[in-house]
Parts: structure tokens; sequence; C-alpha cells
């Protein structure tokens, strides 16, 4: 793409100095023909001058009055020479000739300032056109942004209520599973029904944590933090996360990053998550990236080689309990964004060019909390 974007610009200037001396190469050959027909008193003597204004109201159209007046005193050099063809200066002939003349640099200044009175409504239409744009696509935002606040809300209280109606029978469930653990009587079949009881009980109790961390995320508690020395401990805890899997991390965090305020649990639990999950969605032997850079504050990018979203899935990645995993809850994503909105940052999702996605964490350098 920088490729294309650095020879635009040479072919653009290349195509004006064509034009440019094409329009020097037609004045010329009027030039020539004129000279040749000086002293004929055909009717081509009275054409050929005329042609002069082509390339004249031609250089204005394109490079304003500027280039306009440039051609038309050109032209008018051409065309000194005819004056030499009168008795003197003073003839009705040469008066008409310098008549000639002043049309020539008066019609490359009209037509070159109106040209140039285009081009700057143009522009400003242009320019109100992209703010429009951008007022448009923050409307948007805004407006996804509330619908999704709004969708939250209400399952987030739907999500506390089912949760604490179901966490109260499931201790029981787990007390009296205990209960008959003590039981040395029980035989081997009892006992291993008593470990999947008691397995089940623990799994649906971490996924109704994850339901209540939804429905009430506590307040961030900020502090200063080193972000080069928690990058390192989220990416230590990953490694160990990849067990034996064939996934290499590779890092790359701009020297001197300054500390910012955040809580650096519930970042390191969202960066974590990330890289969890693009453990989880690669092949083996392919790479994990971690990226750090200070752009109007911290951004932090996880970028993996995997088989990405579907695009159409894209913007329902943060929704709760939308999952493109077989056994996930569909709530990790969402607390993760609930996480880095309440710290003032912004989390957002991205297909690759090529393979895989990027997760984007951007954080404001000093506290920021989201009203």
């Amino acid at each position: 793409m920088s490729v294309g974007r650095a020879t635009e610009p040479a072919r653009t200037d290349h195509q004006q100095w064509a034009r440019r001396a094409a329009l020097l190469v037609i004045v010329f050959a009027i030039a020539v023909a004129q000279h040749i027909t000086a002293l004929d008193e055909t009717n081509w003597h009275y054409v050929f001058p005329r042609l002069y204004y082509v390339p004249i109201v031609l250089a204005a159209l394109y490079d304003g009055w500027r280039g306009g007046l440039i051609v038309a005193l050109l032209s008018a050099a051409a065309f000194f020479p005819q004056f030499l063809y009168g008795s003197d200066f003073y003839t009705e002939r040469v008066v008409h000739r310098y008549l000639e003349v002043i049309a020539f640099c008066t019609l490359a200044i009209l037509t070159g300032v109106y040209t140039d009175r285009e081009r700057q409504q143009k522009k400003k239409y242009q320019e109100l056109a992209s703010k429009l744009a951008e007022v448009y696509e923050t409307l948007q935002m805004n407006f996804e942004g509330m619908k999704r606040a709004e969708r939250l809300s209400a399952i987030g209280h739907l999500s506390a209520g089912l949760a604490h109606e179901i966490r109260n029978p499931l201790a029981s469930i787990a007390g009296a599973a205990s209960i008959v653990r003590r039981n040395q009587a029980a035989d081997q079949k009892v006992m291993r029904c008593i470990e999947i009881i008691e397995s089940e009980c623990r799994r649906l109790n971490g996924l109704l944590t994850n339901f209540l961390n939804f429905a009430r995320p506590r307040s961030p508690q900020f502090q200063s933090v080193n972000l080069d020395t928690l990058l390192g401990e989220v990416l230590e805890l990953a490694e160990h996360a990849v067990h034996r899997r064939q996934i290499r991390f590779q890092q790359e965090i701009n020297d001197g990053l300054t500390e910012i305020d955040c809580d650096p649990e519930q970042l390191r639990q969202v960066l974590l998550n990330l890289l969890i999950n693009a453990v989880e969605a690669s092949d083996e032997g392919t790479v994990v990236r971690l990226f750090a850079t200070a752009e109007q504050g911290i951004l932090i990018r996880v970028v993996d080689e995997g088989s990405g979203v579907a695009p159409e899935d894209i913007d329902r990645l943060f929704d709760p309990f939308f999952t493109t995993k077989e056994t996930g809850t569909g709530l990790g994503l969402p607390v993760a964004h609930q996480i880095i909105a309440q710290m003032g940052g912004t989390l957002s999702a991205r297909r690759n060019s090529g393979r895989g996605m990027t997760f984007s964490v951007a954080l404001p350098l000093t506290r920021r909390t989201a009203e």
C-alpha cells in the first residue's frame, strides 16, 4: 500500500509536466505556422493568432491564473515578431496586435481566477463532506454503544438474578456431595459419581462467577503501573497456558513506555484473556504477537494468525453470550470490554489483511473513568 501511495504523486507530477510540455509544443507550432503565413494576406494569416487562445485557456484551467499567464506571455513572445511586419509600431495592424497580446493576458487571468475559485470551493466542499462523514461515523458509534449498553444492562440484571437463584441450590448440591464423600463404605462407582458432581459444581460456580462479574463488575482500583513489567508478567502467564502446543510468542514493546494509571489486576486479566483466545484460535507452529506503542495514550495489540472471525460476526464479539467456541460461554470478551471501558479506554477487534485477528486495547495515560 505504501508503494502505491508513494508512486501516485510521482505519476501525477509526470502527467502535469507532460501536459505543460504539450501546451508549449502547441504554442510553438502555432508560432511557426503564423510566421510562415506572415506576409500572406489570405485568411490563414488571421486564423493562426486566434489559435493561441486554446493553449492559454487550457493552461488556465489546469494550472490556474499563474499557469495561464505564463502561457499567455509565451504566446505574446511568439507573437512579437509579427510586430516587425508593420511599417512602424503605430499602424492599425500593429495596434491590433498590441490589443491581441492584452487579450491573451486578460483571458488567462480571468479564466485562471475563476478556475482557482472553483477549486477552492471544491476543496471546501470535500473538507466539509469529510467532516460530515466523521461526525456520522461518531454518531453511529455512539448509537451502537447506547444500544449495546441497553442490552448489557438488561442482560446484566437478568444474569445477576439467575446467578443468585442458581448458586444457592448449587451450594446445597456441592455440600451434599461432600457429606456423601465422607462415607468410607461407599463403593468406587458412587465415589466416581461424587467426583463428577463436585467437578460440575465447581464448573457451574465458575460460570456463575463470570455472570456476576459481567452483571456487576467491580470498580477499578487505579494505581500507577509500570507497563513493561505488567506486560512481561502477562506473557509469562500466557506461556504457561500454552502447555505443549507449538505456539510462539513475540513481543514488540516501544522503549521508554511511561507508567499509566490503571487497575493492574483487571488489565492483566483482560490481556491474558486476549492472549489465551489468540492461542486457542492459532494453528500449530504460528506466532502470537503482542505490540505496545504510545499513540495519544497507550495502544496494546494482540495479533494472531488463526482462522479469524467472519466479518458479519465481528460486531457481535462483545455481545454477551455470543461465542464462536464450542465450549465458550460468550462472557470473556464482554467482561473485558466493560473492564477497559471503566478504565476510560476502548477494546476493539478487526480482521487482519492476511490471516487472524487483531484485538486492540487503547488506554489513556492518566486516570479517566467512564461516566
